[in-house]
């Protein structure tokens, strides 16, 4: 089975920062893409910013700039990065990951648990 943990999730000003990290363990063979979504209230869950294997990232245009994703491909982990927060920022961050079968002709989706952030005005 295979886990993904989030941490890094809090209550900062507008115009801070916060870095949070998810961490996948368990029967992992290889990790193709990683990725942050989120969800506000009464809103439907949103991409954020993935990253493959290869490095190669993608961005939501309402966090161009200001977010940075990246990963530590030896410790099955994913970092976000996040500077000049704003209100609208506000929501549950959650983690996923695509991990190949052990014969790496499929591919399966996981997902965290979610961490909440919160920026205030």
């Amino acid at each position: 089975q295979v886990q993904l943990v989030e941490s890094g999730g809090g209550l900062v000003q507008a115009g801070g920062s916060l870095r949070l990290s998810c961490a996948a363990s368990g029967s992992i063979f290889g990790i193709n893409a990683m990725g942050w979504y989120r969800q506000a209230p009464g809103r439907q869950r949103e991409l954020v910013a993935t990253i493959t294997n290869g490095g190669i990232t993608n961005y939501a245009d309402s966090v161009k700039g200001r977010f940075t994703i990246s990963r530590d491909n030896a410790k099955n982990t994913v970092y976000l990065q996040m500077n000049s927060l704003k209100p609208e920022d506000t929501a549950v961050y959650s983690c996923n990951a695509k991990i190949y079968s052990p014969t790496y002709v499929r591919e399966y989706t996981y997902w965290g648990q979610g961490t909440q952030v919160t920026v205030s005005a």
